[in-house]
């Protein structure tokens, strides 16, 4: 009975080890299947979430582009006096930031001032541009260049200028070119070396080249100290004549025009203001009158070596569109130039004065007038 009783005992032990081991099989299997289970979901969620992650650099850059073709803009154009040169410079300003993608009455308005060669009204003019937190300046010639930039250096508002004869003389650039804070431009500096090669060629005989300037402009002394370096080696001698204001212009241009055997112009923008006073007193004394761009020339200067101030606009807004994009800081951009200077001449004038345009210049000549637009 004791051995039928141990047998048993004994079968019962070895059935219940069996049946454990093979429930701890069965959750082995269920736990290492689960483990893989959760490894894959793991593995799968590490992979969206990689490809999420080399996706985000082209949404981010997808977003920028949609931010900036969403983006507009406001331009305080600031210029200093009413003429030809500067109205070329604003048109062609406003064609270069077109060309740019940034155009108005689409994604930019425009705040248009003119101070009528006024320096006061310039600087009021830059205070009211400060007041409406413009994204950007545009200051046309130097004296509203330098109104502006003497405002918006009290804040990040950047300045772009276009017609500054030398931004270095009107403390617009550092000697090397590079901008003074966030500032930068195009200059119009004169090509002075083949304005005179040309009046030499034009007038062999002239000896007295008179020029007009205001005595307020840096810019026209910067260009007048050229002259008096460079003149003597085409034999000639510079006569200058300083005014304070348009109304000085009539009583200094008779008083000049009796002292010289022509006189050149320059970009003076007072003076510019009022040539076709200038332009009346010469033609009755016969007396050439030379200009500086294309402008002066239809109105009845005989010829000028210039620039094309609609290209230099062009050129600025090009710059301008870089620093209302973010691509550039105007402080990161040195100031600009046209260096090539074009022939423009006026066969009318010409005519008028009995002289006759050499072959060499007409030939090559950007542009010739037959008529005089006033």
């Amino acid at each position: 009975m004791k051995k039928t009783i141990a047998m048993l005992l004994t079968a019962a032990v070895s059935a219940s080890l069996l049946a454990g081991c093979g429930s701890s099989s069965q959750s082995s299997s269920q736990n290492t299947t689960t483990a893989q289970a959760g490894a894959e979901t793991n593995s799968a969620a590490d992979t969206q979430s990689g490809n999420s992650a080399k996706e985000t650099p082209e949404s981010s850059s997808e977003a920028a582009d949609k931010a900036e073709s969403n983006a507009s803009y406001t331009i305080g154009i600031g210029q200093f006096a009413e003429h030809g040169s500067l109205d070329n410079c604003r048109e062609g300003f406003l064609a270069g930031l077109a060309e740019s993608g940034i155009q108005e009455g689409k994604n930019l308005t425009i705040l248009y001032e003119n101070s009528q060669a006024d320096g006061g009204t310039a600087s009021q003019i830059a205070t009211n541009f400060a007041g409406k937190e413009v994204d950007l300046m545009c200051g046309i010639a130097t004296p509203m260049a330098q109104a502006e930039y003497g405002v918006a250096k009290k804040s990040s508002t950047p300045v772009i200028f276009t017609a500054v004869t030398d931004p270095v003389a009107a403390e617009l650039a550092n000697a090397d070119g590079t901008p003074m804070g966030e500032i930068t431009g195009t200059s119009d500096k004169l090509p002075v070396k083949q304005q005179l090669k040309m009046i030499r060629a034009i007038l062999p005989d002239a000896k007295k080249i008179g020029i007009m300037y205001t005595t307020s402009e840096v810019n026209s002394e910067s260009a007048i100290a050229e002259y008096k370096e460079l003149a003597p080696n085409y034999g000639f001698e510079i006569v200058d004549t300083g005014v304070s204001s348009s109304a000085d212009i009539s009583l200094a241009a008779d008083t000049l025009i009796n002292k010289v055997d022509c006189i050149t112009n320059l970009t003076d923008n007072t003076v510019v203001a009022s040539l076709p006073v200038i332009l009346d007193k010469a033609a009755a004394k016969n007396i050439p009158v030379f200009g500086s761009e294309i402008e002066q020339v239809k109105i009845g200067c005989l010829a000028a070596m210039g620039l094309d101030y609609i290209e230099l606009g062009k050129q600025t807004g090009k710059m301008a569109a870089q620093v209302l994009k973010g691509e550039k800081k105007a402080s990161e951009l040195n100031y600009e130039t046209i260096k090539e200077a074009a022939f423009y001449g006026n066969t009318k004038v010409a005519e008028n004065l009995g002289i006759t345009l050499p072959e060499d210049l007409t030939t090559g000549a950007a542009e010739l007038f037959s008529e005089i637009t006033q």
